[in-house]
């Protein structure tokens, strides 16, 4: 059975919470966060699953996924009572494909979760190791968290799944996209039968792999699809600007000005770029802060929480905080950089305009990723609105700054990854002893000798392009 809402023009539906079949506890919960009217994924979603019937979900983000799969598990739940359950047994299992989004669906839950008695658990890889351990061996009934960590606790005994009572997969196609799909097909074969247990998946689409994994892993699930007019958000306003590779810096840090007082975020492709930007507007008396996947998890935690706050304004990111962030009043989303992939145009404006507010999408069309506009437009159904004229917009004085590179550890930027192929030259460390011991500290009298030798010194100098020494 499948079940489709148009959405192109109410964020929220006529359904209210209090008229659906959830339990007291929870839903004391939901009216201490002051939700009264069911979003419309939520709307289609909660009856089914709250009947205890497997769930496949289809909407944008900020449509409230999240409230919708959390209150059909605790829900789920407290129908039922375990008598003497092992510490070590746990209720239910959500699984997120980031950090970011698994410490966002924890914090979600804890309002909701404050009447039901259920404990909750939170792990997650790149930090807190020993006290996310320590704390499910404590025992948790509903576990919240990335793959690649729970796993890990998992082979280890630290907790066991065998009988699990509900499964939530969010963001499924995304665990596509990065690789996690062999691990959850572990967990789904190493816990408790389809039959057996709640299982609720959600995504931004479901595609065909989407559709086969949940076919594959779930008992007969119902699909609901919120859909709209347009692939990207409705209340997004789009528009697109022309410029050249040297007027783009320029050109955003006039955006930031035009909007000032908006939360920004500015969607970059490479880290090294990040780094220039940051740099940039840093010299130029903007504060921000750079999210990219190599930041340590707790300074993440921290810039996340400025960003949330207000402290800092201006967010810089790579692709890693597209999908999940839950960042509210975000105003401005500023595609930098063209994304590559198209799908990934729409999850990072989808970052603005979320829960029925609005906001404005900017996308930089320029010569290194210009090509990627007409897949863009293919994929959403539209044209960019491209404004021609933006010279008011242009800085014109304005310190541009590099960040330094970091030869040493043999960045992308500075040498090849010789690991690729193993006929690429020998760093330039390797090459300076022989040289500097056979060539420099001799000195030959022998005009057949020093002939003999000058075709080895530029051999040895055109290896990695190292610059003779002497």
């Amino acid at each position: 059975m499948n079940e489709t809402q148009d959405v192109s023009a109410n964020h929220l539906s006529t359904q209210t919470f209090s008229n659906l079949d959830i339990c007291e506890p929870v839903l004391k919960g939901i009216k201490e966060t002051g939700f009264d009217y069911c979003t419309p994924i939520q709307a289609l979603a909660l009856p089914i699953a709250l009947g205890g019937k497997d769930v496949a979900g289809q909407a944008q983000t900020g449509t409230g996924k999240t409230a919708a799969f959390l209150i059909a598990t605790f829900h789920h739940l407290l129908k039922t009572e375990i008598e003497n359950k092992p510490t070590s047994q746990l209720r239910a299992l959500i699984l997120a494909p980031t950090r970011e989004l698994a410490i966002q669906i924890y914090e979600d839950a804890k309002p909701l979760n404050m009447h039901t008695g259920l404990k909750l658990g939170l792990a997650y890889g790149g930090t807190d190791y020993q006290k996310q351990r320590e704390q499910l061996e404590a025992g948790v009934d509903v576990l919240i968290g990335t793959p690649g960590r729970i796993i890990d606790y998992f082979k280890q005994g630290v907790f066991n799944i065998k009988k699990l009572e509900v499964m939530v997969l969010d963001e499924a196609d995304r665990m596509f996209d990065l690789g996690f799909i062999n691990d959850i097909r572990y967990l789904f074969r190493s816990m408790s039968p389809a039959e057996e247990r709640l299982s609720l998946m959600f995504s931004a689409t479901l595609s065909l792999r989407v559709k086969e994994l949940a076919y594959e892993h779930m008992a007969s699930p119902e699909s609901v699809v919120v859909e709209t007019d347009r692939i990207t958000a409705e209340l997004v306003t789009e528009k697109a600007y022309l410029p050249s590779n040297p007027d783009k810096l320029p050109l955003l840090m006039g955006l930031l000005q035009a909007h000032a007082g908006l939360r920004c975020l500015v969607f970059i492709n490479t880290k090294r770029m990040a780094e220039k930007i940051q740099a940039t507007l840093n010299a130029n008396g903007f504060e921000n802060g750079m999210l990219s996947g190599d930041v340590p998890q707790r300074k993440r935690e921290s810039l996340l929480k400025k960003f949330k706050s207000g402290e800092v304004n201006t967010l810089i990111a790579t692709d890693v905080a597209a999908r999940g962030l839950h960042i509210s009043d975000v105003g401005l989303v500023i595609n930098f950089d063209l994304p590559q992939d198209a799908e990934d145009y729409v999850h990072r404006i989808g970052r603005t305009a979320r829960a029925g507010a609005t906001g404005v999408a900017i996308s930089l069309i320029c010569e290194t990723f210009g090509m990627h506009a007409a897949d863009i437009e293919k994929y959403t159904g539209h044209k960019l609105p491209v404004e021609r004229n933006y010279e008011d917009l242009l800085v014109k004085d304005m310190v541009i700054v590099e960040p330094p590179r970091r030869d040493k550890r043999g960045t992308r930027e500075t040498r090849p990854d010789a690991r690729k192929n193993s006929s690429t030259p020998k760093p330039a460390s390797r090459v300076q002893k022989p040289k500097v011991a056979a060539i420099e500290p001799v000195k030959l009298k022998d005009p057949k000798t020093a002939a003999q030798s000058k075709p080895l010194r530029s051999r040895i100098s055109r290896i990695g392009d190292v610059p003779a020494v002497g």
